[in-house]
């Protein structure tokens, strides 16, 4: 009888051992499988932000690639303007169509500056100061010229030197925005 009540015991007690077991072994995989489905998650979410933050920065690049287009763009106009009054004045014709045209072209930087202030990083920026005082230095020069009979030649060739020097400031400007765009990097 004690052999067949150990018997019994065992078998039942083999059930259960197996039971555990396997109920043991079911809990690992879901642990495991919950595990490995959080960790889909997080890879899933870390690729999004990384989508994200990319899309994020080519916008930024887009912006400030326009913002560069645009005051490169209003900056070389605005200094065409001053040569061609400078022309005007040089030559005694009528500068008024000239001077219009200046100020309208000093208008669209002014705008094109105010803009660059908002969007361009310091060092690109910098620059783009640089070139805006340097317009501006001679815009008013330009105005006391186109205001005084008999624009003596010395004055015009000062005027020449300021223009050089413009010329210079708008080559370096160019160069940061290029720098900044990665631009000349890519050309390499």
């Amino acid at each position: 009888m004690a052999a067949a009540v150990a018997g019994v015991l065992g078998t039942l007690g083999a059930a259960l051992l197996t039971q555990r077991r396997a109920d043991q072994t079911k809990r690992m995989e879901l642990q495991a499988l919950a595990s490995a489905q959080r960790e889909e998650r997080q890879y899933t979410e870390q690729m999004r932000r990384a989508e994200l933050a990319e899309a994020a920065r080519r916008e930024l690049i887009d912006l400030r690639r326009a913002c560069y287009i645009g005051f490169n763009t209003a900056a070389r106009q605005y200094q065409t303007a001053q040569v061609n009054l400078m022309h005007a004045l040089r030559s005694s014709t009528d500068a008024d169509e000239c001077r219009e045209q200046l100020e309208a072209r000093r208008l669209a930087h002014r705008d094109s500056y105010a803009e660059a202030q908002m969007i361009l990083p310091p060092g690109v920026f910098s620059a783009a100061r640089d070139v805006n005082q340097q317009l501006n230095a001679i815009y008013g020069r330009l105005i006391r010229l186109h205001g005084q009979p008999g624009t003596s030649e010395r004055e015009l060739v000062a005027f020449e030197a300021d223009i050089e020097v413009s010329w210079a400031l708008l080559s370096q400007l160019r160069h940061a925005m290029r720098h900044d765009l990665g631009v000349d990097q890519a050309s390499i």
